[in-house]
C-alpha cells in the first residue's frame, strides 16, 4: 500500500506540472481500491486541441503476459475542463468467478486503469499521447469474488461445461462438506474433559447461502465410532454435544445414559426442544458406529457394529413436532465429557460430520483403518483369557493355604518348594501354566501364601510383575534386558498395572532394546490413560501436540489430554502424597544442581537443621519445603515438615512459615485442623507486610465467613501488590457472579485469569485455557494451541512426574544408569524437555556400553533434536546437535551450515563452547555463513582476512562469565596471534631480503665487472 501511496503522489506530481505547461490533462477523481463490476468513475479531463479520451485496463498475470482491455472512449474538444461520470464496465473474468459463462482466465498479478488524451495523426491507428493519469486496483483472490447473477438462460453448452471434471476441480478444495472432526483414537476416562472442536462460515459465498438457509430445515449427518467399556454411573454422559454461544444445549445433543440407550436432543426455534431415548442399547466392550441424521423434521439414530463376525445394524427414526434449528457455526461441538456433562468410559474413534448433506447409506461402511490397526478387541480379549487364568489360580491357592493353616504346615516348607522342580508331582493340574505365564503363576502363589491364604487381587500380581521387571532391568543394567522383561510388564498391564503399560509404551515408541512399534505404543497409552494414568494423558497430549509417530497433529486432541492431567494437578497439590514428589529440572551436566542433592543423612540435609537450631529462619523454611514436596532428594514427610513450620512460626516469629504454618492448619494437613489458629498466624504474617498472607486471609472470609466485601478488599490489595492468587480469586468471583455489586461478567473474569496465570499461577493457566479452549463469543476467539501451551505448562508440574524424575535421579546417583535412562525415557517421551536432555545425555555418555552405539547415537539425535525445540532449551543440546550434523553421524551427511546455526544459537545463550567451535570451523576452512554473522553482530567480518575473524571468535568465548573457557580460549587466540606473527615475519623476511637483492645487486654487479676489467688490462694474463 505504501508503494500505491508514493506512486500516486508521483501521479499527482506530474499532472501539476501539466497543468503548469500546458492544457492536455486528464485525471482519475475516484478509483475504486479494487476491481468491482458497474462502479461509477469521475474522469477531469481537458485537452488544446481535438483529441480522444481513452481509458483502459492494463492486466498483468503471472504468466508473465500483459493484457490491456479498451473500457471507453470519447472526443475531447477545446475548452474549459470537464467531469464525465462514466459506467466501469471491467470484464467479467477480472471481476466475477467463473462459472462457465464467465470465462476463465490466468492468474492475474496486477492491473491498472489508465485514462489518457490522444490525437490522431495521418494514420488513425497511430495516435499520439498527450497527458494520462492511471489508478492501481487490487484484483480479488479467485474464491472471493462474487458471483454473477446472469439475466439470460444458460446454455446447453454451458450447463455441459459446468458438469465437466475440469470445471468441477476448480471448487474451493478447503471447503469440503466431509468434515472429519476426529481422525485418530481418544481415550475417554468419564471425566468432564473432551475434543472441543467449532466450524467457521463457508468462505465461498454461494455456499454459505445454501448453508444459512439449511439453519431452520437441516439435512446432515453425524457419524461416530465409539466402544463403551462401562456404562454411565450418573443419569446421563457425553458422546456428542453442541454448545451454542448462551451456553445451552443445541442441536443435536447425543448422550448416553444408565442403561446404555440413547438420549438425543433436538433444539428447535423459540427455545423449543425435543428429547427421546433411542430403541436399542449399545453394547459393551465392541467397537459400534453411531449415525445421527437430520432431514428436516425426521431424526434417525443407527447403531452398526460386529458381532461374531456379522455386522448388525440397528436403527429408529422419529419426526419432530417442530423444526429442528442447526448452525453449525454458532458456539462449539464437544466429542465426550465437558463443561456440563461427564463423557462415557471407553473410547472415541474417528468421528465424521457431513455438512449440508447425507451421504449413501452406511451399513455396509467397514471399520476404519485406525480401528483395524490398533487392533483395541484382540489385546482385550486376549488380556480377558489371562486374567481369568490368574483369578482361577490365586483361587486355588487360596484354597489350598487354608487347608495347609489348618493342617499346620509350616510356611517355611513352601518357600523349599518354591525352588524345586515344577514338574514336582507334589503339584496338582490346574497349577500348571504355560512357560510364558509361569512367574506370574509363582508371584501370585507367593503372595497368596505370604498374606496367609487370604485372596489378592490380579491387580496385586500386576503390581508384582511390575516390580520384578524393574527389578530385573536394574540387575542386567543393559537393553538386552528389555528382551526378557517386556512380556512380564504386557502381562503386569493385562492385570491393570498402569506403569506397566505406560512403561511398555515408552518400550514401544523408542525402540529401547525392543524393535520400534509406534502403533503398539500407541494402543497401550491408550489402554493407560483410559484408566486415567497421569503420564500417559501426559505422553498422548504430547504426541498429538506435535504429531509424533505418524499420529495425527490436533491441538484439540491434545487439550483433551491435557486439561486432564492439569487438573489433576492442581487437586494432587492440595493432596499430597508420598507417592507425589515435586517436579525439579535438575540437567545431569550440572554438576551444581547434582551436588544440591540430598538425603536425611547427607551433610547438606544435618548442616541445615544445625543452622535451623541456631535460629536461622531461612533454614528452617528449607528444611519444611524440602520435607514437604519432597524437593532436593528427600522423601516426603508432611508431619516432619509441620514441625519445621510450627518452630519457624511459633519460636522464629518468622512471616513465611506462619503462613505455611497457618496453610497446614486450616487444610489439616499432617496437623490437625485448627482454623482460629490458623487464622491468627495469618493476621501476624499480613501484619509483617508478607502478601501471601493477604490472599489466604481473603480466602477465610470468603469460605468460611462467606464476607464477600472484606474478601474483595483483602484480594484487591493484595492484587495490586502483585499476588498471583489474588487475581484468580477475583476472577472466580466475577465468573460465579459473587463479586459484590457486580453481575457475572466472564469477559472481566478471563482479564484476571490473564494476570494470574502470567504472575505464574498454575490452576490460574487451567481456567485461562479453558476459556481459550471454548472463546466468549464476542469477546475472546478460540486459541487452541495456545490454550495447549498452558495446560501443558500446569501439567508438567504433577507430582507423578516428579516421582519419576526423581526416581530417575536416584538411580542415575546410584550408578544404575540403564534404569535411569528407563526412568528418564518415561518422563522425555511426555514431552518433558529436561527428561529429554537428560536422555540424550545418557546415551551420550553409554557407561559402560549398555546401550547398541548405533541406538545410542540415533537417541541422541532425536532426544538432542527435541530439546532445542523446546520454549526453554539448554545451550548444550545446541552444541551436540552442532557436532551431530558436523560429524554426520547415522548415515546423515555432513551439514557444515546447520552445524554452524546451532553453534551460533550456543554462543547467543552465552556458552562460549559455541564461540570456541565456530572458531574451529573457520580454522578448517569452512567460511561462516552470512546469515549466522548477522546473528551474531559479525557482519562486517563476512569478507575479513580468516586470522580477524578467528581472534573475534576466539575472544568472545574468552571474555564470557564462564571461568573455564578462560584458559582453552586463550590458548586458542595465542595459536591465531603466533600464526598472524609467523606469516608477518615471514612477509617481512622476504621483503627485507628482496630490498637487500635491489640494493646489493647493482654493487655486485660493479664488482665483479671492475675484476673483470682488471684482468682484461693486465698484459701478462
Amino acid at each position: 500500500m505504501a508503494f500505491h501511496s508514493l506512486y500516486k503522489c508521483i501521479c499527482q506530481f506530474f499532472l501539476g506540472m501539466q497543468i503548469v505547461c500546458g492544457l492536455d490533462q486528464v485525471k482519475l477523481l475516484n478509483p475504486p481500491e479494487e476491481a468491482l463490476p458497474d462502479h461509477l468513475l469521475r474522469v477531469f479531463y481537458s485537452c488544446d486541441g481535438a483529441a480522444t479520451v481513452q481509458l483502459d485496463c492494463v492486466v498483468s498475470f503471472e504468466t508473465g503476459s500483459v493484457s490491456t482491455v479498451p473500457i471507453r472512449r470519447w472526443s475531447c474538444v477545446p475548452g474549459d475542463p470537464v467531469i464525465r461520470t462514466v459506467k466501469l464496465n471491467l470484464p467479467d473474468w477480472l471481476v466475477y468467478q467463473a462459472d462457465g459463462i464467465v470465462p476463465e482466465s490466468h492468474r492475474v498479478l496486477s492491473c491498472f486503469l489508465r485514462a489518457s488524451v490522444r490525437y490522431s495523426g495521418s494514420d488513425d491507428t497511430k495516435r499520439s499521447k498527450g497527458s494520462q493519469d492511471v489508478a492501481f486496483l487490487l484484483p480479488k483472490p479467485f474464491f472471493s469474488r462474487p458471483i454473477k447473477q446472469h439475466r439470460l438462460c444458460t446454455a446447453w453448452s454451458k450447463q455441459m461445461l459446468q458438469l465437466t471434471q475440469q470445471f468441477l476441480q476448480k471448487k474451493c478444495p478447503s471447503e469440503q462438506e466431509t468434515i472429519h472432526l476426529l481422525s485418530a483414537l481418544y481415550a475417554s476416562t468419564g471425566e468432564s474433559f473432551g475434543i472441543t472442536k467449532s466450524l467457521d462460515p463457508y468462505r465461498n459465498e454461494l455456499l454459505e447461502h445454501f448453508r444459512v438457509k439449511a439453519v431452520p430445515f437441516p439435512w446432515c449427518e453425524l457419524s461416530l465410532w465409539v466402544f463403551v467399556s462401562r456404562y454411565c454411573e450418573h443419569r446421563l454422559c457425553g458422546v456428542f454435544h453442541h454448545i451454542d454461544s448462551h451456553n445451552n444445549y443445541a442441536t443435536p445433543a447425543l448422550l448416553l445414559t444408565k442403561s446404555g440407550r440413547l438420549h438425543i436432543q433436538i433444539s428447535g426455534a423459540s427455545e423449543e426442544s425435543s428429547a427421546f431415548l433411542s430403541s436399542f442399547a449399545v453394547p459393551l466392550n465392541k467397537w459400534c458406529q453411531l449415525t445421527l441424521t437430520l432431514q428436516g423434521r425426521t431424526v434417525t439414530v443407527s447403531l452398526a457394529f460386529m458381532d461374531n463376525e456379522e455386522r448388525t445394524v440397528t436403527s429408529s427414526e422419529y419426526l419432530l413436532s417442530h423444526s429442528a434449528m442447526l448452525d453449525d457455526t454458532e458456539g462449539y461441538f464437544v466429542i465426550g465429557g465437558g463443561k456440563f456433562i461427564r463423557g462415557l468410559e471407553g473410547y472415541f474413534g474417528p468421528v465424521v460430520y457431513y455438512r449440508n448433506r447425507v451421504p449413501h447409506s452406511l451399513s455396509d461402511a467397514a471399520a476404519p483403518e485406525v480401528i483395524k490397526n490398533i487392533n483395541l478387541t484382540g489385546w482385550l480379549q486376549s488380556c480377558q483369557e489371562f486374567l481369568f487364568d490368574i483369578t482361577v489360580k490365586i483361587s486355588g491357592f487360596t484354597l489350598k493355604a487354608k487347608h495347609q493353616r489348618k493342617s499346620g504346615t509350616c510356611l517355611a516348607v513352601f518357600h523349599d518348594r518354591m525352588g524345586s522342580d515344577p514338574s514336582n508331582p507334589r503339584c496338582e493340574l490346574w497349577e500348571e501354566a504355560a512357560a510364558h505365564r509361569k512367574l506370574a503363576t509363582k508371584l501370585a502363589k507367593l503372595l497368596v501364601f505370604k498374606h496367609g491364604g487370604t485372596a489378592v487381587s490380579p491387580s496385586a500380581v500386576g503390581r508384582a510383575l511390575y516390580s520384578f521387571s524393574v527389578q530385573k532391568m536394574s540387575q542386567m543394567g543393559s537393553s538386552a534386558a528389555v528382551r526378557k522383561v517386556l512380556p512380564l510388564l504386557l502381562q503386569a498391564g493385562c492385570l491393570a498395572d498402569n506403569h506397566a503399560l505406560h512403561m511398555s509404551s515408552v518400550l514401544y515408541s523408542s525402540g529401547l532394546g525392543v524393535h520400534k512399534n509406534p502403533i503398539k505404543a500407541w494402543l497401550l497409552a491408550l489402554l493407560a490413560a483410559q484408566r486415567d494414568h497421569r503420564l500417559a494423558l501426559l505422553h498422548l497430549g504430547h504426541v498429538h501436540q506435535r504429531g509424533l509417530h505418524g499420529l495425527p497433529k490436533d491441538p484439540d486432541l491434545a487439550y483433551a489430554y491435557y486439561a486432564n492431567i492439569a487438573k489433576q494437578t492442581t487437586l494432587d497439590r492440595h493432596n499430597p502424597t508420598p507417592q507425589q514428589t515435586f517436579v525439579e529440572a535438575v540437567y545431569l551436566n550440572d554438576d551444581e544442581a547434582l551436588n544440591r542433592q540430598t538425603n536425611e543423612d547427607h551433610h547438606i540435609f544435618q548442616w541445615l537443621k544445625l543452622q535451623a537450631r541456631r535460629g536461622a529462619a531461612d533454614a528452617e523454611q528449607a528444611l519444611a519445603r524440602m520435607l514437604f514436596w519432597g524437593q532436593q532428594g528427600l522423601s516426603p514427610n508432611i508431619q516432619e515438615a509441620v514441625k519445621h513450620y510450627r518452630r519457624g512460626a511459633v519460636q522464629l516469629e518468622d512471616p513465611a512459615s506462619m503462613y505455611d504454618y497457618a496453610i497446614v492448619l486450616l487444610l489439616g494437613q499432617g496437623v490437625e485442623k485448627d482454623v482460629p489458629k490458623g487464622v491468627t498466624f495469618l493476621k501476624k504474617a499480613m501484619d509483617q507486610g508478607f502478601v501471601p498472607a493477604v490472599n489466604a486471609l481473603a480466602w477465610y472470609y470468603e469460605q468460611f465467613e462467606k464476607d464477600y466485601q472484606q474478601a474483595v478488599a483483602l484480594w484487591e490489595e493484595a492484587d495490586l501488590l502483585g499476588s498471583p492468587d489474588a487475581p484468580l480469586n477475583l476472577g472466580v468471583l466475577y465468573s460465579q457472579g459473587l463479586y459484590p455489586g457486580k453481575p457475572a461478567d466472564q469477559h472481566v473474569a478471563y482479564k484476571y485469569y490473564l494476570k494470574s496465570a502470567e504472575r505464574g499461577h498454575s490452576r490460574a493457566a487451567v481456567f485461562l485455557a479453558d476459556v481459550w479452549a471454548t472463546g466468549i463469543p464476542g469477546y475472546v476467539e478460540r486459541r487452541p494451541s495456545d490454550a495447549v501451551s498452558w495446560v501443558k505448562w500446569t501439567a508438567e508440574q504433577n507430582g507423578y512426574l516428579g516421582s519419576v524424575l526423581r526416581k530417575a535421579l536416584d538411580s542415575y546417583l546410584k550408578s544404575d544408569t540403564f534404569i535411569s535412562l528407563v526412568f528418564y525415557m518415561m518422563a522425555a517421551e511426555s514431552g518433558y524437555s529436561p527428561a529429554q536432555f537428560n536422555v540424550a545425555y545418557l546415551c551420550e555418555q553409554n557407561a559402560a556400553g549398555f546401550l547398541d552405539p548405533a541406538y545410542a547415537t540415533r537417541c541422541m539425535w532425536r532426544y538432542y533434536n527435541l530439546t532445542i525445540q523446546s520454549q526453554k532449551p539448554d545451550s548444550y543440546a545446541f552444541i551436540k546437535m552442532g557436532d551431530l550434523l558436523y560429524e554426520g553421524s547415522d548415515s546423515r551427511e555432513k551439514d557444515f551450515s546447520s552445524a554452524a546455526h546451532m553453534y551460533s544459537l550456543a554462543a547467543l545463550r552465552k556458552n562460549p563452547q559455541g564461540w570456541y567451535n565456530l572458531g574451529l570451523l573457520a580454522e578448517d576452512g569452512y567460511r561462516l555463513p552470512l546469515p549466522v554473522l548477522i546473528e551474531l553482530g559479525l557482519s562486517e567480518l563476512h569478507l575479513a582476512d580468516k586470522n580477524l575473524l578467528l581472534s573475534t571468535l576466539y575472544k568472545r568465548c574468552r571474555d564470557s562469565d564462564n571461568a573455564d573457557s578462560y584458559l582453552p580460549c586463550s590458548l586458542a587466540l595465542l595459536k591465531v596471534f603466533l600464526r598472524s606473527f609467523e606469516k608477518r615475519y615471514v612477509a617481512a623476511v622476504v621483503k627485507v631480503s628482496v630490498a637487500v637483492a635491489v640494493v646489493a645487486t647493482p654493487t655486485l654487479f660493479v664488482i665483479v665487472l671492475g675484476v673483470l676489467r682488471r684482468r682484461t688490462d693486465d698484459p701478462e694474463s
